[in-house]
């Protein structure tokens, strides 16, 4: 039985405390508030789950997923994840995170922030172009015509294959973009974000996407 440690308790980690307590495996999870404050959500996940610290997420958990506002991403604990698999939900609001220069530039990914940040860490995109409320509610049986596919995105296979192997539990199929450098294809705005599609679909909009957002380049 594996133990998930989940920075982020918003709409995407609750969602997937959910998903893995179904699949029987172990949580922590931890928020910006205080492990006081989760006391609902424990409760309503039941004995497979506990709130915890950030700091004790990242040394508890055996595979670690990042899911908090991208403006926070250096917040995260480095050393207990060394030699961990990291899954990175993370998308690029300038709204909400404020401009970044090498992303809106194209020099670099959201998941390739987080990499750099955690240099000692497997890091994979997983997660990032689906609605919270979806990941409990479109996954299906493998084998299921136009299943639904998620893509993830690493430079580690060992990341990319318990991503694959995860999605899959949920009810997903799983495309890989390639290695972190090309998330871009994934990320915000692109085609392959935040719509339904099963494997060709999502391959085909892989293909299509574009590394600088048009008002970026404007």
């Amino acid at each position: 039985m594996t133990t998930y440690g989940i920075i982020g308790a918003g709409h995407i980690g609750s969602q997937l405390a959910r998903a893995l307590t179904g699949l029987g495996e172990h949580v922590v999870i931890a928020n910006s508030r205080g492990p006081e404050t989760l006391g609902g959500l424990i409760d309503e996940l039941g004995p497979l789950a506990r709130a915890v610290t950030a700091a004790e997420a990242a040394e508890a958990g055996d595979v670690v997923i990042v899911t908090v506002p991208l403006r926070a991403y250096r917040d995260i604990p480095a050393a207990p994840l060394v030699g961990k698999v990291v899954l990175d939900t993370n998308n690029y609001y300038w709204e909400r995170d404020g401009h970044i220069a090498e992303l809106d530039r194209g020099e670099e990914t959201v998941s390739g922030l987080l990499q750099r940040h955690l240099p000692g860490a497997k890091v994979a995109k997983a997660f990032n172009h689906i609605m919270a409320a979806d990941i409990t509610t479109t996954g299906s049986p493998a084998g299921t015509p136009g299943r639904r596919a998620l893509a993830t995105a690493s430079d580690f296979p060992e990341a990319v294959q318990l991503v694959t192997e995860l999605y899959d539990r949920i009810g997903f199929d799983t495309v890989s973009a390639g290695p972190l450098a090309e998330s871009w294809r994934v990320e915000r705005d692109r085609p392959a974000y935040v719509v339904r599609q099963d494997a060709d679909e999502l391959r085909e909009n892989l293909a299509k996407g574009f590394r600088v957002r048009p008002e970026d380049a404007a």
